[in-house]
């Protein structure tokens, strides 16, 4: 059983780098049939990140940054099995939202049929900002809780 997780984001762009850490810590725990994978920009990538490789991964999970009118450091776990809720869309920082290119992809047919995303809620998304306490803090629970969801996952 192969497990993908891709963390997305921007890393000189604040809280937009939420993602990319998240995805980095998961690399470093080092689990097996678990790969790793790190989407820097433009979301319409997702679709050959998860489609990429030879061998089609059991299960996607993706972590971003949104930008809701959530307070900051609020995490928000989906699963796209079903169509994601209107509140999902254009809550991303990018020109297409995360929920945009889920549903894009499952009009095209090519959606994982397993894939399930976090969202941490952001403070800052300026040029050259480290991240926020509460991005941060959110960060190192989405990691535990992934890491714990995939390890508890056979394979």
């Amino acid at each position: 059983m192969t497990r993908l997780v891709i963390g997305i984001g921007t890393y000189n762009r604040g809280d937009d780098a939420a993602g990319l850490a998240v995805a980095e810590r998961v690399r470093a725990a080092r689990l097996a049939g678990v790969v790793v994978k790190r989407l820097a920009g433009d979301q319409l990538g997702l679709l050959d990140a998860w489609a990429e490789d030879a061998e089609e991964p059991d299960a996607v999970y993706v972590v971003d940054a949104m930008c809701s009118d959530s307070p900051p450091g609020t995490i928000v776990r989906f699963d796209a099995v079903t169509p994601l809720e209107s509140r999902f869309t254009h809550r991303g920082t990018h020109t297409f939202s995360l929920a945009d290119v889920i549903e894009l992809a499952r009009a095209l047919g090519e959606l994982p049929e397993h894939l399930t995303g976090y969202g941490i809620e952001g403070g800052t998304f300026a040029t050259g900002a480290p991240l926020s306490p509460e991005a941060d803090a959110a960060i190192k629970d989405v990691t535990s809780r992934l890491i714990q969801e995939l390890a508890c996952a056979p394979g």
